[in-house]
């Protein structure tokens, strides 16, 4: 199946880019790897899932953050590669959970995006994982994700 078409079955518009919030860039491609920043569940410029999971947001809502935050690495993707065709394997996800001391279900937080990325990409959306609890986020946003894919080699 046609990755756009995947994206429409699930009712998944990929977005513009979110302008960086900081001293960086959106993606890197290196060789045969493109490394997208860490990004936040923001829809239409604005946070839509904010404050700490466990206390302020249910695991449930924290999944969505992280579906979220997800769809806007594939934005940066996206516009990186122009064209799917170009994504060879989702290699790992690096999800960072904004929660309490006493909240150990990041894995769980961090499933919404996973689970996501295999649904629209298949096994070329299987890949290795880190789920981390943290203090703080930018912007007291619930989660952030970074990604790192393999891809074809681009030539201008």
């Amino acid at each position: 199946m046609v990755i756009e078409d995947k994206l429409n079955e699930l009712g998944i518009v990929i977005p513009e880019i979110s302008k960086p919030l900081a001293a960086y860039v959106p993606g890197q491609i290196a060789g045969e790897f493109i490394y997208v920043s860490g990004q936040l569940p923001i829809k239409a410029g604005e946070i839509i899932y904010f404050g700490r999971v466990g206390e302020d947001l249910t695991v449930a809502e924290g999944q969505e953050a992280a579906r979220l935050s997800v769809i806007n690495c594939l934005a940066v993707m996206k516009s990186y590669l122009k064209e799917w065709s170009n994504l060879l394997q989702i290699v790992k996800i690096t999800g960072y959970v904004q929660c309490g001391p006493k909240f150990y279900d990041q894995a769980k937080v961090l499933n919404g995006a996973s689970e996501l990325l295999e649904q629209i990409f298949g096994e070329q959306g299987r890949h290795a994982r880190a789920a981390v609890g943290v203090n703080a986020l930018p912007l007291n946003a619930a989660c952030e994700v970074e990604l790192i894919a393999q891809i074809k080699r681009l030539t201008n």
